[in-house]
């Protein structure tokens, strides 16, 4: 068994799992609760999308980095990761990468999701104030910006480590 590939594996697997998690929870808690005020107003439903979007970005950024991953390891083309001790460390590595994607969409996406809650009732009772709503909810959107980057730029360092 390659250890490495599969320390590897797991955490491109977990990049991806925990942002798909907590953007399609995120994203279902506000089209839950924007449902009444779209029923209740038709009108509203274009300000409330956005709401019920911004939660799902953590998603695309855990896919762009299991994508990467994948590419890096030898999965979508490229070098395997050799099963030897240097492989298994490099495995880690690529698990440790992905750990701030996996972690830090994760907890943007619920929190945002939060935001955007709030947001929703904002929109109910002043629809003018939409602009405030989606502003609130995208200053969350910087720490899963913050966690892509970062585990973004630790998946391309990887492979130029002299092993």
């Amino acid at each position: 068994m390659n250890w490495g590939m599969l320390l590897a594996l797991f955490g491109a697997g977990l990049a991806v799992t925990t942002n798909c998690f907590g953007s399609s929870k995120g994203v279902g808690m506000v089209a839950e609760a924007a449902s009444p005020v779209i029923t209740e107003d038709s009108s509203k439903f274009g300000k409330l999308l956005v709401l019920m979007l911004l939660p799902g970005s953590q998603g695309l950024y855990g896919l762009v980095i299991t994508i990467l991953s994948l590419t890096q390891i030898g999965v979508l083309g490229g070098e395997v990761i050799p099963n030897t001790a240097a492989g298994v460390a490099r495995g880690g590595l690529f698990l440790l990468a992905c750990l701030p994607m996996a972690f830090g969409g994760l907890a943007s996406a619920l929190l945002q999701a939060r935001v955007a809650l709030t947001g929703v009732q904002l929109i109910s009772k002043r629809p003018q104030d939409s602009g405030k709503a989606v502003t609130s909810a995208s200053l969350v959107e910087l720490y899963a910006l913050l966690s892509f980057v970062s585990s973004l730029l630790m998946v391309m360092s990887i492979n130029s480590i002299k092993w």
